[in-house]
C-alpha cells in the first residue's frame, strides 16, 4: 500500500502549492498591476529497474499571467498605466534592477520617487529624487515635469524619465517579492516607444470568482486525497489481520 500512500501525498502537497498561489492571487486582486501566478502540475515518474508503475505529482508556480489589468483614472498626479507590456524598472532590494507593472507612485521623506511597495523607481541616471516642488506630472513618455518651489507655474521643469523596458523577446520570471527578473540574469533593452496614461492606475488581472472557485477546487482534491490514504491504511489493516496465524 506504500505505493498509494506515497502518490496520494505528492498530491497532496500539489494541492497545498496550488493554493498557496491561489491565496496570494486572491490576496493580490486590488494590488495595481499585480499579475497572477500561474501553478501547473506534471507528472514525475519514477523509473528505475522493473515497470514504471507509478507517477508523482509535481505542482509549482511556472509563471504569471500576463494579461492586461482594468485602467481606472485616478486623477492623482503621480499615478501611472503603462500600455502594451511595458514594464517599469526599479532597484530590488538587493540592489539589483527588476521590473514591476505597479504604478502607484509615491514620494518618500528624502524625495526619493517609490512604487506603492516601496521600490525605487529608476531613471535615466539611476533612481529619481524629487526635489521640493509646487507641483509635478508625469506625461505619455514617462518624463518627470516639476514646477520648483516658488518657481513660474507657466515653466515646468523636466528633471527625469521613468525607465519604461520592453520584455519582446526575453524570458522573464517573477519572482517571491512580485517583481519580474530577466531568467538567467541580464536587464531588459529600453522602450523609447512605450506609453502610459497619466492620472490613472491599472489594476489587478486576477479574476477574485474564478480563484474563490480554483481554492474550493484545492480543497476537495486534498479531501480525496486524504480519504485514500485512509483507504489504503484500511486495507493495510485488514490484509494483516488475515495473515495472522489463528490460536
Amino acid at each position: 500500500m506504500d505505493r498509494l500512500i506515497y502518490t496520494s501525498l505528492t498530491a497532496m502537497r500539489g494541492s497545498m502549492s496550488r493554493q498557496t498561489a491561489l491565496a496570494n492571487n486572491l490576496a493580490n486582486a486590488q494590488t495595481p498591476g499585480f499579475r497572477a501566478e500561474i501553478a501547473e502540475a506534471q507528472s514525475l515518474w519514477l523509473d528505475g529497474s522493473g515497470f514504471t508503475t507509478r507517477a508523482m505529482t509535481s505542482e509549482e508556480v511556472l509563471g504569471a499571467a500576463m494579461d492586461k489589468g482594468p485602467v481606472t483614472a485616478t486623477g492623482r498626479d503621480l499615478d501611472v498605466a503603462l500600455e502594451g507590456d511595458a514594464l517599469l524598472m526599479v532597484q530590488a532590494p538587493d540592489g539589483e534592477q527588476a521590473y514591476t507593472r505597479r504604478g502607484d507612485l509615491q514620494l518618500s521623506a528624502s524625495g526619493l520617487l517609490v512604487t506603492g511597495d516601496g521600490y525605487p523607481v529608476q531613471g535615466g541616471q539611476g533612481p529619481i529624487v524629487i526635489p521640493p516642488a509646487d507641483s509635478m506630472n508625469i506625461d505619455a513618455q514617462g518624463r518627470l515635469w516639476i514646477v520648483p518651489a516658488g518657481g513660474d507655474a507657466a515653466n515646468p521643469q523636466e528633471i527625469d524619465r521613468l525607465r519604461l523596458v520592453t520584455p519582446t523577446g526575453s524570458d522573464i520570471a517573477k519572482g517571491l517579492d512580485g517583481l519580474f527578473r530577466v531568467k538567467g540574469g541580464g536587464l531588459l533593452p529600453d522602450d523609447p516607444e512605450a506609453r502610459l496614461t497619466a492620472r490613472s492606475l491599472e489594476g489587478s488581472n486576477v479574476a477574485a470568482t474564478a480563484t474563490l472557485i480554483g481554492m474550493i477546487e484545492a480543497s476537495k482534491e486534498w479531501d480525496s486525497q486524504l480519504k485514500l490514504i485512509s483507504s489504503a491504511r484500511d486495507m493495510d489493516s485488514a490484509t494483516a489481520n488475515l495473515m495472522q496465524l489463528p490460536r
